[in-house]
């Protein structure tokens, strides 16, 4: 095993399957010249030169529309976008287009590309910049959507996203890019789809993805020193979503809190709490508790972020909400 940050593993993912598939090239803004505005393609154009890796104007629904018709030719692009905040600015394209093409076409076109970039909030950034869209993406039907938390994961899901014939939304964190964790020496890929116990305990099931879920082990450890016994499934896929493993946890423990970074109308933790009431309702204990941001924009003063995003402080509380502790 090596140890990589989660830019080196982003990297490293995108030029091997670059390596093995001439049709593989990525585009975005700041990807070539300055090696990725998160330095995630450091490298890349040195190696792959220029027609492969390409540096687009500040215009996300064109180069988003480029990506798509040449996916249905044969090609399969990566679009990185500097935030999914900005792929608001080409969503038609990802929706309209990208996720619909196959049925539309009566299977005549497919759409083999990944969308990627950073999620959530990412400090200081304030309200049209902290925002998560893994919810709006996983409506979609015909889309894939993709939030590793961890360096190994980031690598292997991402591999698997280049190879898909169908578009993937495949979201990072600026707060993780520095994140370091081991990676395998040799080739690898984690099938899309495929939730991962993180953590095996006994007394509650705490449900999360992305760089959110830290707070779920900084409170797990909290919690082991009280004697409670915390049970951590990271998702790493929010469509389609690994339900049996939940299902499973929840038959074990039969408590559940679920942390989202998101707000929480419509959110992930909506879909996953009706799921488990739907078809594991006999084996829960205590209601589900579900944590999330606050219901508001996010703010700039760093004292209300605080108090804006989830963190360890909330899923001890709820941990011991479901446990009858409080």
């Amino acid at each position: 095993m090596k140890v990589l940050q989660f830019r080196e593993a982003i990297a490293e993912a995108m030029s091997e399957e670059m390596r093995r598939d001439e049709s593989v090239y990525l585009l975005g803004e700041e990807v070539a010249e300055y090696n990725g505005a998160y330095k995630a393609s450091k490298g890349m154009l040195d190696e792959f030169g220029a027609k492969r890796v390409i540096d687009t104007p500040i215009a996300e629904l064109g180069f988003s529309g480029i990506a798509v018709g040449s996916a249905m030719n044969g090609n399969r692009p990566i679009v990185e976008y500097m935030t999914f905040n900005f792929s608001l600015v080409g969503i038609d394209q990802i929706i309209n287009n990208a996720a619909k093409i196959r049925q539309m076409s009566g299977g005549q076109f497919n759409c083999p590309i990944v969308f990627r970039g950073p999620t959530g909030s990412a400090g200081q950034l304030a309200a049209t910049h902290s925002q998560a869209f893994e919810n709006w993406y996983a409506n979609t039907p015909g889309l894939k959507v993709v939030v590793p938390s961890t360096p190994y994961d980031a690598k292997g899901l991402l591999k698997a996203a280049i190879r898909d014939d169908d578009p993937v939304i495949f979201m990072e964190s600026e707060q993780m890019y520095g994140d370091k964790g081991e990676v395998p020496e040799g080739e690898y890929i984690l099938p899309i789809g495929v939730a991962d116990v993180k953590k095996e305990g006994t007394d509650v099931t705490v449900v999360s993805f992305g760089k959110i879920i830290k707070e779920a082990f900084k409170a797990a450890d909290i919690l082991d020193r009280e004697g409670i016994s915390v049970e951590i499934i990271d998702l790493r896929t929010v469509r389609p979503m690994d339900f049996d493993t939940i299902f499973n946890s929840v038959k074990k423990t039969n408590r559940l809190v679920i942390l989202e970074e998101a707000w929480p109308f419509a959110s992930v933790s909506s879909e996953i709490t009706y799921q488990v009431q739907e078809n594991v309702f006999d084996y829960l204990d205590a209601p589900i508790q579900r944590i999330t941001t606050a219901d508001t924009p996010a703010p700039f003063s760093p004292v209300l972020l605080k108090e804006w995003l989830p963190n360890a402080d909330d899923v001890v509380k709820a941990v011991k909400k479901v446990l009858y502790k409080q």
